[in-house]
């Protein structure tokens, strides 16, 4: 093997080379020429397939030739120089090491007199970006500037191979591939081998100054079988990472619009700012205007959309008015590294617009304006909330603004007592047109001010015999102000306003006690748990609305909590013991089994609880979970509430998943009895399951449905087929679904489908 190391300068020539040693001058090949095998990056580093604007950029390809006096490296099995012909000739095993690029081949020739470089068989050029270029042979002349490829193959590091018949090297950064292929399929193939999808072109020309790609009759193949073509198809190649130009347009349809078909248009103003243009032309109603504009500042980000139509068919909507729009807008910027703030808001023209055309699902819009911190022990969350309606199935008076809504924790760093000190902080302000909501059995007003201040201790102690025990204290202070809150005693059914202060102390202790013991299949741990709290009682709650406290979900997650309202308008007064146990085994071969059961005691006091919580009497409904999984393929899960003799079950949750290579199955029940001081008005029992079925090679079938086992109808279904591998995605879905028994179900079908790097396009309806 003969290897050449050499270190060379600018202008060295063969006539000098020929001067060294007579032994020396039949090994040696032309330094200046040996640099051209280098630069064949040069000819095809540029080539990049095109990509959607979302997909990552691809790496830069590194196309400027190593600094002068760059060492190279030559490894070559036979090495010979004919001084007749002038002709290097490098056999076998070559590599070529440049700076960052290594070229490989098994034939590699320079005539000196024509000044062209050839390599042969299995030329393999590695890039410093990771591209790996691949070609039967290739013949570069003039330094790099023009050039010929034979059976070239781009391995880009975006995934994407593109292939050609023939390259060519043009003047100017120009390469023009003839019969190309590009493909990002690289597993997924057809019968016959050939990629599942692939982009084929007469001629594909990339302009590398412009960073441009030009396909010339394009067709697209899925399967072998040309589904699309274009005479023209100009775009970026995958080093841009946006441009302003056409997306790929998509289809819908609605009862209230009939069929539409949206054309985006993407506007790359500069590079921290953009707008996207997504006008909807509708069969029945007419133009849809859509524009979304977004800007990237030093310090965050920030966008508005809006949307409008004139309506020329009103009579198919619920609106009578023809205007109709909606604006949305949201922002977040970083003030310093501990503050943020930002805005999130929506506002329409009248609620059904972005349900009619399939802008908006949403039922509720949250507008905020926040300022957030987060520092060391501290968190502070500020915000200014106010709620609008965008279903007709929300009454839009009953929703409240709250200026402000202020949330805040901090732990002081040093131990108190031998515990930790917390103190949690809220307030708000709300406000709202009437004090009906959709809780009709809560007590609201139409203002509400209230300040809160909880100070928590608690701390940890662990015996020689491992009783682990946990006393906790907290002090809560609060001062509301109650506008107009419903009362039937009252003049005029509501209360004037009432301004209330309370403090409400409250101790107590956790004592679990778990035992271990080992087998050789396994670990178990049971532990048996008593938790006591005294607490005082909640002072003039009749006199406080009820805002954030509506709903409450009694169960084992929630049994040996302090306080187990979700919010601080309730309060949990009285004295009471929670006691249960808890088990656990862990298997040697992963599966588990856990399982716990316990019940809460109300000693003296008053009791918060009303009728359907399950806390209201001096003891409290049974509460119990079970979760199995024995292996990793299967798991099931049970929990229950139901009265201390069992002789009802208030509510249960079953839960079972079984998953394996190319199939999963989901299903689940639910029996709710109703609650109505809490939100739920009646009883709810139901029934899922879900599918997932892998059929032949990358195809799956899947579905679900949901019963209304208390109304007696089917309230979900839906059925679907999707192909899926790495380069593609094919998505075809029906789903219907219904409020009500008495609802007409709402149908939709949905048709997708995307390719890697390409992007992708869908077709929806609604009926």
């Amino acid at each position: 093997m003969v290897t050449i190391c050499d270190h060379w300068e600018d202008g060295v020539t063969l006539k000098r080379l020929r001067q060294r040693q007579d032994g020396e001058r039949r090994g040696l090949l032309n330094q200046r020429n040996l640099l051209l095998g280098l630069s064949f990056v040069a000819l095809f580093a540029a080539i990049e397939p095109a990509k959607a604007i979302e997909e990552p950029p691809l790496i830069k390809p590194v196309i400027e030739e190593p600094a002068a006096g760059t060492a190279a490296d030559f490894v070559a099995d036979k090495l010979t120089y004919d001084p007749a012909t002038k002709l290097a000739v490098a056999t076998g095993r070559v590599v070529l090491t440049y700076g960052p690029y290594v070229l490989n081949a098994t034939r590699v020739t320079y005539n000196e007199k024509t000044d062209v470089f050839t390599a042969n068989g299995s030329v393999e050029l590695r890039e410093p970006n990771g591209n790996i270029m691949q070609a039967a042979s290739i013949e570069l002349t003039n330094r790099f500037k023009l050039g010929f490829a034979r059976n070239l193959k781009a391995l880009l590091t975006n995934n994407v191979t593109l292939s050609s018949d023939f390259a060519r090297r043009l003047e100017g950064g120009i390469t023009v591939f003839e019969k190309a292929h590009y493909t990002a399929c690289k597993n997924c193939e057809t019968k016959s081998g050939d990629p599942l999808w692939e982009l084929v072109s007469d001629e594909t020309t990339h302009d590398q100054p412009a960073k441009d790609l030009i396909h010339i009759n394009p067709r697209l193949k899925i399967g072998g079988v040309t589904v699309a073509g274009l005479p023209y198809l100009r775009h970026a190649d995958p080093s841009v990472k946006r441009r302003t130009g056409w997306l790929v347009p998509k289809a819908h349809f609605g009862r209230e619009f009939g069929a539409a078909i949206e054309t985006p248009y993407f506007w790359a103003i500069a590079p921290d700012k953009d707008i996207t243009f997504r006008p909807q032309w509708t069969l029945y109603q007419g133009p849809l205007a859509d524009a979304e504009y977004r800007q990237r500042t030093a310090t965050g980000f920030y966008s508005v959309r809006g949307m409008g139509i004139y309506e020329l068919s009103p009579g198919r909507t619920t609106e009578p008015d023809r205007w109709r729009g909606a604006a949305t807008t949201k922002g977040d910027f970083a003030l310093n590294d501990k503050w943020n703030w930002g805005w999130n808001g929506t506002v329409v023209s009248d609620q059904t617009f972005l349900n009619d055309y399939e802008l908006d699902d949403r039922q509720i819009a949250q507008n905020e304006i926040y300022v957030r911190g987060l520092w060391d022990r501290s968190y502070v969350s500020a915000q200014a909330l106010h709620f609008s309606a965008l279903s007709n199935d929300v009454t839009s008076n009953s929703l409240p603004t709250a200026l402000p809504y202020i949330n805040g924790e901090h732990f002081f760093e040093q131990p108190i007592m031998g515990g930790e000190l917390s103190l949690n902080w809220s307030a708000y302000s709300i406000s709202r047109d009437a004090s009906s909501t959709p809780f009709s059995e809560a007590a609201h007003g139409t203002d509400q001010s209230r300040a809160t201040a909880d100070l928590r201790w608690k701390s940890r102690y662990i015996s020689d015999g491992g009783v682990l025990l946990t006393p906790f204290a907290n002090l809560r202070s609060d001062l509301y102000v109650t506008n107009n809150l419903a009362d039937p005693l009252a003049v005029g059914g509501e209360r004037e306003q009432e301004t209330t202060a309370r403090v409400l102390p409250a101790a107590g202790f956790d004592v679990r006690f778990p035992l271990i013991s080992g087998h050789d299949y396994g670990q178990s741990i049971v532990s048996p748990v008593f938790q006591f709290i005294a607490a005082d009682n909640a002072k003039d709650v009749d006199q406080i609305a009820n805002e954030d406290a509506i709903t409450l979900n009694f169960d084992h997650s929630s049994l040996f909590l302090e306080d187990r309202f979700t919010g601080y308008d309730k309060y949990e007064s009285g004295v009471r013991a929670n006691a249960g146990f808890t088990y656990s085994f862990l298997g040697s071969n992963g599966g588990f089994l856990k399982a716990s059961i316990g019940e809460s005691f109300h000693i003296a006091g008053e009791n918060s609880f009303v009728a359907g919580s399950g806390l209201d009497g001096s003891s409290s409904d049974l509460v119990g979970a079970l979760t199995f999984q024995p292996w990793d393929n299967f798991l099931m899960s049970y929990q229950l509430r139901a009265e201390e003799d069992l002789s009802a079950i208030n509510r249960q949750e079953a839960f079972a998943s079984l998953t394996f290579d190319r199939f999963s199955f989901n299903a689940g029940y639910m029996s709710i009895a109703a609650e109505p001081a809490y939100g739920r008005l009646q009883d709810e029992e139901w029934a899922e399951a879900d599918m997932r079925l892998g059929l032949s090679g990358a195809w799956y079938l899947f579905g679900g449905a949901r019963y209304d086992i208390e109304n007696s109808y089917m309230a979900k279904q839906s059925l679907g087929l999707e192909f899926d591998c790495e380069c593609m995605n094919f998505k075809m879905e029906y789903s219907a679904s219904k409020g009500s028994k008495i609802d007409n179900a709402d149908h939709r079908v949905m048709l997708s489908i995307d390719l890697a790097t390409l992007g992708g396009s869908s077709v929806s309806g609604k009926f």
